[in-house]
């Protein structure tokens, strides 16, 4: 009793403190559900239909994509512009997969996997063409994937088998999976397509009239008072006026996705007179010491050239263009330099060392031969030489050694530009320098030996023993300091928007303006490095008017500020934007000219009348078909209002006050003519229903709009 009397006398307490702990709790939950709410729309790539995307998700299909690049083009790597053009295509491709699935899902339209299995069997897809699994004449082999795909399973179960021979066929099965992905996508894409062009069908009395409108020709005289006539300055446009135009072309102005106008500055940070002065006197002692008989190798490597000095001689394609054409007209021996080429901003010398002719491609097969030490190695080399020498087949004797000994050829371009030890130098060397059917024993320092015999020598050509050195005239530190320190003390004193444009000019910097600029565009101002800018423009937080930081960009060489000049939101644009009312200004004054006009052409009878007006331009036009737009060349504009009334005219017509895109016309029909061509009513359809399909062709872009795709990739790429 006395516990319980305890409990009721601290009962305000303890409700208060068990309250306290279940807000805590609640609190706790409700912390950590938000923390995973921003956490996740942090990873939050874009939406589409409203499904959101995953960076990781997204990453994951870029990566698949980017080793089905690697694996068919044969490369280990990719540049940062090829990866861009990489995510913009799985993007892309996403995008149509969603927009796919949502309307075919509607519909029941889908691929089965017995479909997707009738396809492979009978190698339907021009897909299946691009795989390896092909016979000798190119075409797709069902029976060499199955062959595959049953060897894989065997192959990655198999604990003997190399690591490196299991990624081989896990690279060629991922290939595959990419393949079959593509061709169900691609076959669901040909259903809804065909479904489309079901829905559209020619018949015999628009093939008629299709006809008619391309093979009926009109020959008119024709006069125009053009827009032009009338100064800008002699016409009021009234807001209430843009407005209405507005409404009349709206559909004009409707944004898939938000766009933004920047101003910028751009500073391109290149080298001052005091740095060419002094890359100019260092080149000059480079080229002292080749004409003092320095070791070219050594002295190209030490001056850093662009071009490094190749211990073979090389063609002159694999030198740079500018090089290439100096040495033309050099002897051996003769050196000129520095040398400046404006082109690639360089400054160069070069000394022509040695001349020869020696072939392009050379045939070769060989025999790498075996033994445990080198000396067991040259004393089986001495012996297949001798057996060689003594009339043995050269087939006979690599098979004895368990090698092919297949034939293959060797051209300039595998090896020219790369880095070549001595044992590659020395085997180049004596194969170019070998006569056709001749058998060389080529030793390697400490790595074996082989036989190689040359069976054939094709495209003798001129090559070069150069040294080259190149070097680009870069800004020194000092300088780069100077232009950043410069244009931050004019930033510190212009902090706002208008400031900088104010005084950009007497500080010697140049405003650009750049408008609708795109999140899905890689670079700003056509610099290089410039995501971080991307990101500030494209940030919620950035508000019409803000100065961007100073961003150091491109290749280290660019100094850019931005302001944030306007926001063009997705989906219709305002009436009042700048460039929609400048666009509305222009429409308003062509219908207010185009009425003055009208009117002043009221009054005349005759093509003479219009003629003798002030401004009129005349003209004689041959052949208008109303399948094909008039073009109006003393205008300087096509006008389908003329073609679609001239083709309803009659010989010797006059009609007058027709409203065209750039001048108010009037015309005489002067002849009309059909064309020799026969009509056929099948082959006509047969064209209008190819018109159909390229129109219904145009389907995605509808599809995009009701998508509501949101794009953030500019926050992560």
């Amino acid at each position: 009793m006395a516990t319980l009397q305890k409990i009721r006398n601290r009962g305000k307490i303890l409700i208060f403190t068990v309250g306290l702990a279940l807000f805590a709790f609640i609190a706790e939950e409700f912390v950590r559900s938000l923390s995973y709410t921003q956490t996740e729309r942090h990873q939050r790539v874009g939406k589409i239909y409203g499904d959101k995307i995953n960076v990781q998700d997204f990453n994951a299909q870029v990566e698949e994509y980017t080793d089905v690049v690697k694996f068919t083009q044969g490369v280990n790597t990719l540049n940062d512009d090829q990866l861009s053009m990489m995510r913009d295509q799985v993007w892309q491709t996403l995008v149509n997969d969603k927009i796919m699935q949502h309307e075919c899902e509607k519909l029941g339209i889908t691929v089965t996997d017995a479909e997707m299995q009738d396809i492979i069997n009978n190698g339907r897809s021009p897909m299946l063409a691009q795989t390896p699994f092909r016979t000798q004449q190119g075409t797709f082999d069902v029976n060499a994937l199955k062959q595959f795909l049953n060897q894989y399973n065997e192959v990655m179960t198999n604990p003997d088998l190399s690591s490196e021979v299991k990624e081989q066929y896990q690279q060629m099965n991922n290939y595959w999976k990419f393949i079959e992905k593509t061709i169900r996508r691609q076959t669901l894409n040909n259903k809804y397509q065909a479904l489309l062009n079901g829905l559209m069908v020619s018949n015999p009395v628009a093939a008629k009239a299709s006809f008619e409108g391309r093979t009926n020709e009109t020959d008119i005289y024709m006069a125009a008072l053009p827009f032009t006539s009338i100064k800008d300055d002699d016409v009021k446009v009234e807001d209430s006026e843009l407005k209405a135009k507005y409404e009349e072309l709206k559909e004009l102005f409707h944004a898939d996705e938000e766009t933004r106008d920047i101003k910028y500055i751009d500073i391109n940070v290149t080298a001052s007179e005091a740095d060419k002065a002094d890359l100019q006197k260092e080149m000059e002692g480079y080229a002292q010491a080749l004409t003092e008989g320095a070791d070219p190798a050594k002295t190209v490597r030490e001056a850093a050239s662009q071009v490094p000095y190749s211990v073979l001689p090389v063609s002159a394609k694999s030198l740079p263009h500018d090089i290439a054409e100096k040495l033309d007209s050099m002897s051996v021996g003769q050196q000129v330099g520095p040398f400046v080429h404006e082109h690639d901003n360089t400054i160069n010398i070069v000394r022509l060392i040695e001349k020869v002719n020696l072939p392009d491609s050379i045939e070769v097969r060989q025999i790498a031969v075996p033994g445990n030490d080198m000396a067991a190695i040259e004393k089986t080399a001495d012996s297949i030489m001798n057996a060689l020498a003594a009339g043995a087949n050269f087939d006979t004797i690599a098979k004895k050694y368990d090698q092919p000994a297949t034939k293959a050829w060797l051209t300039s371009s595998q090896y020219e530009g790369q880095a070549i030890d001595e044992n590659n130098r020395k085997f180049l060397s004596t194969l170019s320098n070998a006569a056709v059917g001749s058998t060389n024993k080529i030793v390697f320092d400490g790595q074996g030996a082989i036989i190689a015999q040359v069976t054939d020598r094709r495209n003798i050509i001129a090559k070069y023993n150069v040294a080259v050195i190149k070097r680009t005239i870069d800004f020194s530190k000092d300088t780069y300091n100077k232009a950043f320190n410069d244009f931050s003390s004019f930033l510190a004193g212009n902090p706002k928007a208008e400031d900088i444009e104010a005084n950009a000019a007497q500080a010697g910097y140049t405003v650009q303006t750049r408008n609708n600029l795109r999140c899905t565009e890689h670079n700003v101002a056509n610099v290089r490095s410039t995501r971080e800018a991307l990101r500030w423009i494209f940030d919620e937080k950035t508000k019409v008017g803000d100065v961007s930081p100073l961003y150091e960009c491109g290749e280290n060489d660019h100094l850019l500020v931005l302001t944030l000049a306007g926001i063009h939101k997705k989906g219709y644009l305002a009436w009042d934007d700048e460039q929609i009312r400048e666009y509305l200004t222009s429409e308003v004054m062509k219908d207010k000219k185009a009425a003055m006009l009208q009117e002043k052409m009221k009054a005349a009878k005759s093509i003479a009348d219009v003629a003798k007006m002030e401004g009129a331009v005349t003209d004689t036009i041959h052949h208008i078909t109303f399948m094909s737009n008039a073009f109006v060349s003393k205008i300087g504009a096509s006008e389908p209002a003329l073609s679609g009334s001239v083709s309803k005219a009659k010989k010797g017509d006059f009609k007058s006050g027709l409203k065209g895109k750039a001048a108010i016309y009037a015309y005489q029909v002067l002849d009309q003519k059909k064309s020799d061509a026969k009509f056929d009513q099948k082959e006509e359809e047969q064209k209008l229903q190819q018109t159909i399909a390229r129109s219904l062709g145009n389907f995605q872009s509808e599809l995009i709009q009701k998508a509501d795709i949101n794009d953030k990739r500019y926050i992560f790429f």
